[in-house]
């Protein structure tokens, strides 16, 4: 097993609800570290530049609009495999379909108001983090 950094974001409808502490709470218990937590209301452009990735897809512009639409919570966590550990805690992103006592089981609205977001690879993680956060944020 690999000690692993990881971006989560708490969305702005988990935020808006006041989950925040719980979901926090969560990732503590399963043994993440936090390294570093800020809250922040991103603009649509930001939200664009984040998800990218996606430009060309049709939830695109739901997406970002979701996204830029009120405060959220950008959190980087630290710990063995910590990619798959976040992933597994999130749940799949049709809470419907997510297994019971994920944080999208418990606090999502719907797949496209999701509660949660996680990164996918290691890749992805190191990309997603410097997005957000200059290394000397990092502890």
């Amino acid at each position: 097993m690999a000690i692993q950094r990881t971006l989560s974001i708490v969305k702005p409808d988990a935020t808006a609800a006041g989950n925040i502490g719980a979901i926090v709470a969560r990732f503590e218990a399963e043994g993440l570290r936090i390294c570093a937590m800020k809250k922040v209301h991103l603009s649509l452009r930001e939200a664009e530049g984040f998800y990218a990735v996606h430009s060309a897809r049709p939830f695109f512009g739901e997406l970002t609009t979701f996204m830029s639409s009120g405060p959220c919570v950008l959190i980087v966590l630290e710990g063995e495999d910590a990619i798959l550990r976040n992933r597994e805690i999130m749940g799949a992103t049709n809470p419907a379909q997510a297994a019971d006592g994920t944080l999208r089981k418990l606090f999502a609205r719907s797949i496209g108001e999701n509660a949660v977001h996680g990164s996918d690879a290691p890749e992805t993680a190191a990309t997603e983090i410097a997005y957000f956060f200059a290394g000397t944020e990092l502890h």
